[in-house]
């Protein structure tokens, strides 16, 4: 079968990197891809935009593209899905409505809270001046977080410490800072405990775990700056009590999933749970429509099994027919550095010369390799890669413990350097 990824980023092409290797995969092209994702084995990049539908469904008929997976969330919302499966084109992900999920955060909690799925307490505003009268007089306790309603890139949360901190934050967001995502805005009472984020495969009706990873959202060390898109991440999470995946199956997953297919819009791709472990247990923070960035790029090292034929069934509705465990996952852990370009996450440098060995780049049956470089914000320069954008490349290494893939990690992230260079020191710690 010929595959098709939409995604030029880190996340896409540890997509790619572990379709290319697969038994039934016989050539991956990418929409649009970048060039280091071009020198992966059986991989081609279109250059067509991941928002160009019906250029991406003219390529697929030309070109005998059997499935095709979806990266980016943006695509997702803008209903992708749905146009290539009218166009009679096999696509993995959810449709518009069900990743509203992701694209709304109050539709998800108006859902949370009908279906009693465990979250924090939370408000939703269309305008600044309700907004501000309620923080003004709510007692939390613990302080608040203000979201964006819609799609911000990762950068639409924001943990307020205090009172005067969220009616800042409020205030900038309905002023304009997060565009038509800030809209319409959600305040929550702030969780405390550890996040986590469980990605479960579902097909409609059911889901089954992918993997679970821990991610580093600020763009400094000891969780200090301005959010990112994601600065590390490691899996598995090792410091969860035993059953505790069991606990977000029974009382999250499955009540989603019942719950998207009870309102008409059948679940069907990767939910993204993103959960903080609170004394009283699992609860969302929120939900999310696709692949995680830059989760993916630690997890698709640490598959054992082939992951097109899970994706298939998912797309199918036939999950029932595979293991109920998901997905075979190797006995390693895993921890991924991400270097993200000067400026970030404001308006990041471009093209700046990367020096990366050619050792490190892709190469006939790397898939057997400890330690791998996923490439995102890149061009090709005249003489080298260059930065091309926020997060620029991240790496991946694999040892029998967590310690272990962390010392390797940054070992192995020395000889990888361009100007004005961040990376975080503490990936892989318990922040």
């Amino acid at each position: 079968m010929k595959v098709l990824v939409v995604g030029s980023g880190g996340r896409e092409h540890a997509l790619v990197w572990k379709l290319a290797q697969e038994e039934f995969t016989t050539e991956v092209f990418v929409a649009p891809g970048n060039p280091v994702m071009a020198l992966e084995s059986k991989t081609t990049c279109t250059n067509i935009g991941a928002g160009d539908f019906a250029g991406i469904a003219e390529f697929c008929r030309k070109n005998s593209v059997g499935f095709v997976v979806v990266g980016p969330d943006q695509a997702l919302a803008d209903g992708i899905v749905d146009y290539l499966e009218e166009q009679g084109i096999a696509t993995f992900g959810p449709t518009k409505a069900a990743a509203r999920v992701e694209w709304s955060k109050a539709f998800s909690k108006e859902v949370m809270k009908a279906e009693g799925i465990p979250t924090a307490r939370y408000e939703v505003f269309e305008a600044l001046a309700p907004a501000q009268d309620f923080l003004r007089s709510v007692e939390w306790g613990g302080g608040w977080v203000v979201k964006a309603d819609g799609l911000a890139l990762g950068k639409g949360v924001v943990v307020c410490e205090s009172r005067d901190e969220a009616l800042r934050t409020a205030e900038e967001f309905f002023g304009g800072a997060m565009g038509a995502a800030g809209l319409r805005v959600v305040i929550e009472e702030r969780l405390f405990g550890r996040e986590v984020s469980v990605f479960s495969l579902c097909d409609g009706e059911r889901g089954v775990l992918l993997g679970m990873a821990c991610d580093y959202k600020r763009i400094f060390d000891g969780a200090k700056g301005p959010n990112t898109g994601g600065m590390g991440a490691f899996s598995p999470a090792d410091w969860l009590p035993e059953g505790f995946a069991e606990e977000v199956q029974a009382k999250i997953v499955m009540p989603m999933v019942a719950a998207m297919a009870k309102r008409g819009t059948p679940f069907k791709g990767v939910l993204f749970s993103g959960l903080m472990a609170t004394k009283d247990g699992p609860k969302v923070i929120e939900f999310n429509a696709r692949f995680g960035d830059p989760e993916t790029q630690v997890l698709m090292p640490l598959l054992e099994d082939d992951l097109l034929p899970w994706l298939r069934a998912a797309r199918d509705g036939k999950l029932s027919s595979r293991p109920a465990a998901g997905p075979k996952r190797k006995a390693l852990h895993g921890v991924h550095l991400v270097m993200a370009a000067a400026n970030y996450p404001g308006a990041p440098r471009k093209g700046d010369p990367i020096r990366v060995p050619e050792e490190m780049l892709p190469t006939e049956g790397d898939g057997k390799r400890l330690a791998k470089v996923f490439f995102a914000g890149v061009a090709k320069g005249k003489d080298s890669f260059v930065t091309n954008g926020g997060r620029v490349l991240g790496l991946t290494a694999l040892a029998d413990s967590r310690a272990e893939a962390r010392r390797k990690a940054y070992a192995i992230s020395e000889v990888i350097q361009f100007e004005g260079m961040q990376k975080r020191g503490d990936i892989g710690l318990d922040e």
